[in-house]
């Protein structure tokens, strides 16, 4: 019987597998703690960081607000600069499982205490604000009706009602 490999070119063969198997493509600046990460049926949770910043909110700012009405519609800054005390900016990141991330900016600068200027990817626009319509919620509540206890019950059967 012939040898068709000889041990010392078997175990550079296998050296060799060893080593480009180990070996993959990251992505710069990607940290990555799983080979498994990227196939589809392994969960990813979903996370948010930041203050959340929706159309109805933002539509809310009108230029000329105080520090403290803005701070009531949009919640503290995250992002207050020591240097720049007039400028406040929110920024508001998601991951949802596998798919990219989104990213909302909101910057808003203050003179004396007045809201003067927004910039960001969401801007209030006044034909959307006035578009949406306010709904109004109506519940109606039913009169109170008293209920009978076990108890009192009984004692009607038996003919002993306390109230007669």
């Amino acid at each position: 019987m012939r040898k068709i490999f000889s041990f010392p070119i078997l175990a550079a063969l296998m050296v060799s597998i060893a080593v480009t198997g180990c070996a993959r493509d990251t992505k710069p600046g990607a940290t990555r703690t799983s080979v498994l990460e990227d196939l589809p049926f392994v969960y990813r949770m979903t996370v948010q960081q930041g203050n959340i910043l929706t159309e109805e909110m933002v539509d809310a700012l009108e230029l000329g607000m105080t520090k403290r009405q803005v701070n009531f519609v949009l919640g503290t800054p995250p992002l207050v600069s020591f240097f720049h005390t007039n400028r406040w900016d929110y920024t508001y990141t998601i991951r949802r499982g596998h798919q990219p991330m989104e990213q909302r900016n909101l910057t808003l600068y203050f003179e004396d205490d007045r809201l003067v200027r927004i910039e960001g990817d969401l801007k209030p626009d006044p034909t959307r604000a006035a578009a949406r319509t306010s709904e109004q919620i109506l519940i109606e509540v039913p009169d109170y009706e008293a209920r009978e206890g076990v108890i009192r019950k009984g004692l009607k059967t038996i003919g002993l009602d306390p109230k007669d």
